[in-house]
């Protein structure tokens, strides 16, 4: 079993949501990464369109 692993907060869950997610999995969060996703718009300017947040987890001991 990984030691570590990503787990981005989807478009329609809420950040507690991962959070539970990455519970359930066994994972606690040790590190949390922004980042903006652009578009660029038909006359060529670009926008923010959203931004993505990744937690990475860290497999919690089971003792």
């Amino acid at each position: 079993m990984k030691k570590q692993q990503k787990f981005i907060v989807e478009e329609q869950e809420s950040i507690q949501d991962c959070l539970k997610r990455m519970r359930e999995a066994g994972y606690m969060p040790v590190k949390r990464f922004e980042k903006p996703v652009y578009k660029e718009n038909k006359n060529g300017e670009i926008e923010v369109l959203r931004q993505e947040i990744q937690f990475v987890g860290k497999l919690m001991d089971e003792s």
